[in-house]
C-alpha cells in the first residue's frame, strides 16, 4: 500500500469518526497527532492533514455534490463509511488538481471495496464519474 493510500485510510478514519460520533474532523486529527519520540509517537503524515482540512473546509459544497448526484439517496440514508469515502473522493477530484480524477476514483473504490458493502463500491464509482465529468461546470 503506497503513503498516499495509507494517508487516505487515515483521514477515511477520522471522517467517519467524526461523522458517526458527531465531532469536529479538525479536533479529533489534533487529538490523534502526537509528535513526541517513542513508541506512542503517532504523527499524522501531511497528506492526512491535508485530506481533512479540505474536507472541513469544503465540507458544505461537498456535502451539496453528494445530495444532488446520489440519486436515490438522501445524505441520512448513505451508510456512513461510504459518505466519508465520497467525501474524500470529491474532495480529491475537485480541490486536488495535481491529482488525476482516475486515481482519486479508482483509490474510492478500493476504499469502499475493503470496508463497505458488496454495492458501494459501484455506486462511489458512479457517483465519483458524475462528478468527474461534470467537475469543470461545477461552481466552488
Amino acid at each position: 500500500m503506497s503513503a498516499r493510500s495509507k494517508a487516505r485510510k487515515a483521514a477515511l478514519d477520522i471522517l467517519y469518526e467524526s461523522d458517526i460520533r458527531g465531532n469536529v474532523a479538525l479536533d479529533i486529527l489534533n487529538a490523534r497527532d502526537i509528535v513526541e519520540e517513542g513508541r506512542d509517537a503517532r504523527p499524522i503524515r501531511d497528506y492526512t492533514r491535508q485530506l481533512i482540512v479540505g474536507v472541513s473546509d469544503h465540507r458544505r459544497k461537498i456535502d451539496e455534490l453528494i445530495a444532488t448526484y446520489a440519486q436515490g439517496w438522501d445524505m441520512d440514508r448513505l451508510p456512513a463509511v461510504d459518505r466519508s469515502i465520497l467525501r474524500l473522493g470529491i474532495f480529491e477530484i475537485i480541490w486536488e488538481s495535481a491529482l488525476p480524477d482516475a486515481v482519486a476514483i479508482d483509490e474510492a473504490i478500493t476504499l469502499a471495496k475493503e470496508l463497505s458493502t458488496d454495492d458501494s463500491a459501484g455506486y462511489i464509482h458512479g457517483v465519483l464519474g458524475k462528478i468527474a465529468s461534470i467537475k469543470e461546470s461545477i461552481a466552488i
